[in-house]
């Protein structure tokens, strides 16, 4: 299954369902190993080292990404709110751009719904909503791996 994009004007929702409980899920989005396995998505790596998270509202979270073509990029974002394990918003602060993540319990698994408002006018393409659906897609993969042990494939989507 892949996550699913719908766009909006100037926000882009994503959904998708995840095989692991929302304590797991929001550990893989507020430390910096989990961040540094799922952030870039096919389109980039994230180093770990690169990863400094200071998860409180009004604290920040920062990362390098380096796509395959080795362009380098600092991202960085200031939370908002943080609601462990059910909510997470924070702002791109150059961009205004703003990031909610909601964790929902769903059986033995999460509904992970990222809706993303004030999106400037690059970010308002179907290749941001794939951009967005892959990072999504590696965190399912992400989880699958860390709870199994193994070395599955993963960049095999759940």
């Amino acid at each position: 299954m892949r996550a699913a994009t719908e766009r909006h004007g100037d926000e882009l929702i994503a959904r998708r369902h995840l095989a692991a409980l929302p304590d797991r899920v929001w550990e893989a989005f507020t430390s910096p190993s989990g961040i540094a396995a799922f952030w870039g998505g096919s389109h980039a790596t994230v180093p770990q080292a690169s990863v400094t998270v200071d998860l409180r509202p009004g604290g920040e979270f920062a990362l390098d990404t380096r796509a395959p073509d080795g362009r380098t990029g600092r991202l960085r974002f200031v939370y908002v709110r943080v609601e462990p394990p059910s909510e997470l918003v924070f702002d791109e602060p150059v961009t205004g751009l703003r990031t909610t993540v909601t964790l929902r319990p769903a059986g033995c698994g999460t509904d992970l719904t990222v809706h993303q408002r004030k999106l400037p006018p690059e970010l308002r393409t179907d290749q941001a909503a794939d951009g967005l659906a892959s990072i999504l897609d590696a965190l399912a993969a992400h989880l699958r791996h860390h709870h199994d042990g193994d070395s599955s494939d993963p960049s095999n989507p759940a």
